[in-house]
């Protein structure tokens, strides 16, 4: 099996291996980040930060860099549509992590609303001018994450790469969809490969990367530097030492009942030291609808977190989760 988990070099950053996790709005706060982490994540992402939030609210929009030792290398992510915003935001962030990223992909309707996200693939040339400020303004690792294209069909990924490259960024990353798919139908990931032979930075993979094999494979088939997984590690963040494990010896074992218990905890234990009992309570539940599948009576446990109103009703959920019998490949809910 050739090695496709190996070091990513992005201008001055070295990770220690090409499988990061994305950033996901309302999801990779700290606890999230040291959780996938902790389960072989070489790098994370904070959430998207709005360029206006920090420009305007400063302090309230900083609290979203929260970080740790624990938590680095990290990137964070910035959206918003006018250069000189976005340079400035990149310069009040310098200090808090190690590489910036601007979001050119979001497909949602209140940030494309604005201009940002995915908007501005309407607009190569405001491309253009962004990178270009924010490349001038920080010596930190400057990356995009784009889709396609606004529409099907018009595919601007290979131009806005090439652009991208031109004004100084250090890697892409390409959700291979345009906008107006949002999620839906499947990414097409020979447009990786396409991407990865137009450009000499480094190219980063997205979509559809919710097994160790669908991980394996876009490394695989597309010759893309690296991999960002989004959705593939809510409730799931053992992809990545699966992924590791499928790498170096053709399988990996599935995760048990105990161990899903064990993480929940974790991951309770984090928000409360970051975020005291009420928010780490109504935290976890949302991830508990992600954690809580794949096993006999996971439905009700999933029914059972949406009334859960203290730590302690949390932890009678693991412990009903840890008492439900292994049958490994006979899981119903």
């Amino acid at each position: 099996m050739c090695i496709v988990l190996k070091p990513l070099t992005i201008r001055s950053l070295v990770l220690q291996h090409n499988v990061v996790l994305a950033p996901l709005a309302g999801i990779t706060n700290l606890p999230f980040r040291l959780i996938c982490r902790q389960a072989g994540a070489s790098f994370a992402y904070t959430e998207m930060v709005s360029v206006n939030g920090l420009v305007r609210e400063g302090a309230k929009t900083l609290a979203l860099l929260k970080s740790s030792p624990g938590d680095r290398p990290l990137g964070i992510q910035l959206f918003g549509e006018k250069p000189d915003d976005l340079a400035e935001a990149a310069r009040m962030v310098e200090g808090f992590g190690d590489l910036l990223d601007i979001n050119m992909g979001c497909p949602v309707r209140k940030v494309v609303g604005t201009g940002a996200g995915s908007a501005l693939l309407q607009e190569p040339l405001k491309i253009a001018a962004i990178v270009r400020a924010v490349r001038a303004a920080t010596t930190l690792p400057l990356t995009i994450k784009i889709r396609s294209g606004w529409h099907c069909g018009d595919n601007v990924f290979q131009e806005v790469g090439r652009i991208a490259e031109a004004e100084g960024c250090d890697a892409i990353t390409l959700h291979p969809r345009s906008r107006s798919l949002m999620f839906s139908g499947s990414a097409d990931w020979s447009q990786l490969a396409e991407m990865k032979a137009a450009l000499s930075i480094p190219v980063m993979g997205s979509g559809d990367l919710f097994t160790p094999e669908d991980c394996l494979r876009m490394l695989t088939e597309t010759g893309c530097d690296g991999i960002m997984i989004a959705r593939g590690a809510l409730g799931n963040p053992w992809i990545f030492k699966q992924l590791r494990d499928l790498q170096q010896t053709g399988h990996y074992a599935q995760v048990t009942t105990g161990e899903r218990a064990d993480i929940i905890e974790n991951h309770l234990s984090l928000f409360v030291e970051e975020q005291g009992e009420a928010v780490a309570v109504r935290e976890i539940k949302k991830h508990i609808g992600w954690y809580a599948k794949g096993f006999a009576g996971a439905s009700e446990v999933r029914r059972k977190a949406n009334s859960a109103c203290s730590i302690h009703d949390i932890r009678q959920l693991t412990e009903r989760i840890r008492s439900v019998p292994e049958h490994p490949g006979h899981a119903s809910e």
